[in-house]
């Protein structure tokens, strides 16, 4: 089959998006849920890869098919849900078939509530497909309920309460998603406990190697995209087991293996500084000082001989 070299498709407008699905035109123009099994559209019509100019949150019961960002794809499960922020690239397989609920709304539906600035505190909606939450039967009865409330609302006559109570429902939906995450790090323990040897194994490497010396200091962006995860994936993964972000994490390495230098080799403190990464010998001063409370000097003067 011919690789699609289009570029994506952008969606400026959930009523576009409706035109283009063949679905009826949405209750409100900055927010609609429909039901998947709606769409008419031929699938094949529709492009390979698009962004939304828009939130999506969608339930999957069941799918045939692949959705993914970029070169990752997930195969769902029956149960998932996934969130896509605006701009984000999602790209699908021509054989996919969706069998759930998609929630679609504008920023500038929430932008005079309180939510408007607090929806950026929800991690997920920077994940990528293969990190879509898994529900139990009891999150699904929950989420579907939500939803329910949703899809209610929407129906009714619009009154001076209509957008407060969406966007109420909104919120609890994106709170219990958020508490669903937490526990499927919580569950998956064996995965993401896993994963932290893998990073602890990039990590080795990277030092040992002296990659430092010409890539500079390891990122977080480093090491998600070493792990196939998503950097806020990553860092939300690693507060879950060690209770540190991903930056967090990288310093305490960076301190490990600073102090290994400084004790057993007669590096200066400048080499081990380039060693690690450090573009500048005194902003690594500055960062072993703050872990350690001691200047790296001050830290190698106690393993020289007298």
């Amino acid at each position: 089959m011919k690789k699609d070299t289009r570029p994506p498709y952008r969606f400026s407008s959930i009523i576009e998006l409706h035109q283009v699905l063949e679905l009826p035109k949405p209750l409100h123009p900055l927010v609609s849920l429909f039901d998947n099994t709606q769409i008419a559209v031929n699938k094949k019509q529709l492009p390979s890869s698009f962004i939304f100019d828009f939130y999506s949150i969608s339930y999957k019961k069941k799918t045939k098919g692949r959705t993914g960002y970029g070169q990752s794809y997930y195969d769902f499960d029956d149960g998932t849900m996934t969130f896509v922020a605006p701009s984000q690239l999602v790209a699908t397989s021509r054989e996919t078939e969706y069998f759930g609920i998609s929630l679609l709304f504008h920023a500038d539906f929430i932008r005079n509530y309180p939510l408007g600035k607090l929806i950026k505190r929800f991690g997920f909606f920077s994940y990528e497909s293969n990190e879509a939450l898994h529900l139990s039967e009891k999150e699904k009865e929950i989420i579907l309920n939500l939803f329910k409330n949703i899809r209610t609302e929407l129906e009714n006559p619009i009154d001076d309460f209509s957008q407060d109570i969406v966007v109420s429902h909104l919120e609890t939906l994106l709170n219990y998603s958020n508490r669903f995450y937490k526990r499927q790090f919580i569950t998956r323990k064996t995965v993401s406990h896993d994963l932290l040897s893998q990073l602890e194994q990039i990590l080795d490497d990277y030092f040992a190697s002296e990659q430092g010396l010409h890539s500079g200091l390891p990122t977080v962006e480093y090491l998600a995209s070493r792990l196939n995860l998503s950097p806020r994936y990553l860092s939300d993964m690693l507060r879950s087991i060690t209770g540190q972000s991903g930056q967090q994490h990288i310093h305490e390495k960076l301190i490990e293996k600073a102090k290994e230098y400084l004790s057993t080799t007669n590096l200066t403190v400048a080499e081990v500084a380039y060693k690690l990464g450090f573009e500048y010998p005194q902003s690594f001063n500055k960062l072993f000082k703050n872990k350690t409370e001691l200047t790296p000097v001050a830290f190698k003067a106690r393993f020289l001989s007298s």
